[in-house]
């Protein structure tokens, strides 16, 4: 083998081994962003797919969102759903199994005045997840302690830690949009 080839083995060796490195840091960087975006909700579905999978999962999911017309509310929107949530909550000490129901069917109000589509309950957890990562996992609690009170299943101690977990995600939903109010000041 000359020497002018040898050069240009070693050139394509060098080549090949740069863009290994190139693809192995952004698919690190990648996986560094997702985990950050998604934080618990990323140990949750690498749980649930794998970590071979969790990545795309994750990234497509994100995609899906990106095209939903997603806004907060307005100071109004908000005013009236914190009403109907102070209502829910002094509500719960006479009748707690039709305050974790009606909190329930608040958030799905909430959600659906925040743009989301409202299909079944995985989907709408992981849609949520996408920009409420944190409070997704007080939405899927509190779901499943609901569906225990349906059964009959969930005395009232959980049915309160239903509602305080329906509470954390009503919370983080009912940030409103500054802008409308301030174009309302002007």
């Amino acid at each position: 083998m000359d020497s002018q080839t040898l050069m240009l083995v070693v050139a394509g060796v060098v080549v090949l081994l740069l863009g290994l490195a190139a693809w192995a840091y952004t698919s690190r960087r990648r996986r560094v962003n997702l985990r950050e975006r998604f934080g618990p909700e990323y140990e949750r579905t690498v749980e649930a797919v794998g970590p071979a999978r969790a990545d795309s999962v994750l990234r497509e999911r994100a995609e899906r969102v990106s095209r939903f017309n997603l806004h907060k509310l307005t100071q109004d929107q908000a005013d009236a759903f914190a009403r109907e949530w102070r209502r829910i909550q002094s509500r719960f000490v006479d009748d707690p199994e039709g305050a974790v129901g009606a909190a329930d069917q608040l958030v799905t109000q909430v959600m659906a005045a925040c743009g989301y589509p409202l299909e079944d309950f995985d989907r709408r957890a992981a849609d949520l997840s996408v920009d409420h990562p944190v409070v997704v996992q007080n939405y899927r609690i509190a779901r499943s302690l609901a569906l225990r009170r349906q059964r009959g299943e969930a005395g009232t101690e959980e049915m309160r830690q239903a509602v305080v977990n329906y509470r954390a995600l009503v919370d983080e939903l009912l940030k409103v949009d500054t802008r409308d109010a301030h174009r309302r000041a002007s």
